[in-house]
């Protein structure tokens, strides 16, 4: 296979997106080089669904025997009392969508893929000119690509470097969340339970195919200006919001999650930018769109983004100029239905006491469950076909 001009290309971030442009940038013959700050792969996280058009990326990957193996059998949501009776569970189970945990797939993807992969040292400086981008790191020698792609996340030094600070393009949504790894008992086996006092929801995730378990917390705030990277930081506001509360199982699942290594905590926020490149540096996943955990989209939309993107490159035979704006044009329409969050936290996180039963209330109605497969067909029905980009394809 003749390369491709702009084949030299860095991709920022070792997660969901970043692997699966990787994956797809050398399989239509560039030369993808992935740098990740963490040490190693990020494994934990929570489940995350493989739906729509990213089923057909998993298959087209030849990963959809794998993920549908991994897949969890989460039934769907119970909301409990303080002696933990159901109030409400709320059927969740969708035949075109595959859940998996998010370190699961991660795996998936990062097997399946032959880039280079730098772990441990950050990216520091970029420095576009005509011909590529300089690229300046922690530790390792500047290096040059043609290209640049930031998949670096909610919180992207990329999206920093590139297109502007922070402030102008993360909206904060209210809330606050957190999850960490639980002890087992303290769930129903195959449910999401949940436990809510005003402005605050507690919750334990129990997969039948996993032996560990999931906490859960959200809480509603306005920003609070913390270092996303400082986790004892968060361990203490997120302690310091719960203190005292002891009711149904909170303290045990507060305890469990604070003991936990990979504790994660941040604010429930989107991201919106006006473009997604600018000149040779183009972002991806939730540095380019974060839709927020509430989306329910992550995965989905990641891994159609990365692959659209790597696709577009190789229609356009690397000219980045070409296939930046036709991914965008492409993309941007699932994005903006998918940032449309609607009431999901406002019903996981009632603000009152009297809000919380007039959720239960509704969550008994068999109108919930007709209302999400319809909305599943009309966004099924207004969705754009996923382009073959494969040769032949």
């Amino acid at each position: 296979m003749e390369s491709p001009v702009n084949d030299r290309i860095l991709i920022c971030g070792a997660s969901i997106a970043g692997l699966t442009l990787a994956h797809w940038l050398a399989r239509h013959g560039f030369r993808p080089t992935v740098v990740e700050r963490s040490p190693g792969l990020r494994t934990g996280g929570n489940g995350v669904d493989v739906r729509a058009d990213a089923l057909a990326v998993a298959g087209r990957a030849g990963l959809l025997p794998e993920v549908r193996a991994l897949a969890t059998d989460v039934r769907g949501i119970k909301f409990v009392d303080t002696a933990d009776r159901a109030l409400a569970r709320v059927d969740l189970h969708d035949p075109d969508s595959v859940e998996i945990m998010r370190g699961d797939l991660v795996a998936l993807l990062h097997a399946a893929t032959d880039a280079e992969i730098l772990f441990g040292d950050p990216v520091r400086r970029l420095a576009q000119d005509d011909d590529g981008v300089t690229v300046t790191f922690d530790r390792a020698a500047a290096r040059r690509f043609d290209l640049v792609v930031g998949a670096d996340g909610l919180h992207s030094t990329v999206r920093r470097l590139a297109f502007g600070p922070d402030a102008e393009s993360v909206r904060h949504k209210g809330h606050y969340f957190a999850f960490a790894d639980a002890d087992p008992a303290l769930g129903e086996d195959r449910w999401v339970t949940m436990f809510n006092t005003p402005g605050r929801m507690a919750g334990i995730y129990r997969s039948g195919n996993h032996a560990r378990a999931k906490a859960y917390f959200i809480f509603r705030s306005p920003a609070l200006g913390h270092d996303h990277r400082d986790r004892a930081a968060h361990k203490r506001l997120l302690a310091a919001e719960f203190a005292g509360e002891t009711a149904w199982r909170t303290g045990d699942l507060l305890e469990s999650a604070l003991a936990d290594p990979e504790f994660y905590f941040d604010a429930l926020a989107q991201v919106h930018l006006p473009a997604w490149s600018a000149g040779r540096v183009a972002l991806v996943g939730d540095a380019a769109w974060c839709a927020s955990p509430a989306s329910g989209a992550g995965a989905e939309l990641a891994m159609v983004g990365a692959y659209r993107l790597a696709g577009e490159l190789a229609a356009a035979g690397g000219d980045h100029h070409r296939a930046f704006a036709r991914y965008e044009a492409a993309h941007r329409p699932l994005v903006r239905r998918k940032q449309q969050i609607g009431p999901n936290v406002r019903l996981m996180v009632p603000r009152t006491a009297g809000g919380r039963r007039v959720r239960d209330a509704l969550a008994r109605l068999p109108l919930m469950r007709v209302a999400g497969t319809v909305e599943r067909r009309l966004a099924a029905g207004n969705a754009r076909p996923l382009r073959d980009y494969r040769p032949g394809g």
